[in-house]
């Protein structure tokens, strides 16, 4: 049994002619909108890293109620300070009158971290935390005598 097997050509798929102005036109607009995104990121950062306006906003929030706030922290940071200075130079000048092996004793490690550990830690936590409010208290001073 021979069968003839007829085959009929396939028509042509008519493919759409590209476009390179609409293609570039639409490359563009992804790019742009991709750009604005970026830049909203970046404006978003920029204000979270921004530690002097939240300074400044955290004194004109309590300003109604402690209105001596701005000029106490102000007042009160070159206290701190020195005080700090001051500690660092004590610990310093005792460290450079030991000996290499005096630093290795257990016991004396312990004694200086009592000494010195706390305070210093508690004092640099404290300076952190006004430093910022004493420079946005000033600012904000500086820019109301302007």
């Amino acid at each position: 049994m021979n069968t003839s097997l007829y085959v009929t050509p396939v028509a042509p798929v008519a493919l759409p002619e590209p476009n390179p102005a609409r293609d570039s036109v639409e490359l563009l607009r992804q790019i742009l909108h991709i750009q604005q995104e970026q830049l909203h990121l970046m404006k978003m950062q920029m204000s979270a890293q921004d530690h002097a306006a939240r300074s400044r906003a955290f004194l004109q929030r309590w300003q109604a109620e402690y209105p001596e706030l701005s000029s106490g922290c102000r007042q009160a940071l070159p206290l701190l300070e020195r005080a700090y200075v001051h500690l660092l130079r004590e610990m310093t000048e005792r460290l450079n009158q030991l000996e290499p092996d005096e630093v290795c004793d257990d016991f004396w490690l312990g004694e200086f971290l009592d000494r010195y550990g706390m305070r210093l830690s508690q004092l640099g936590n404290i300076l952190s935390q006004l430093a910022p409010l004493a420079e946005a208290a000033a600012a904000t001073e500086a820019g109301n005598n302007s």
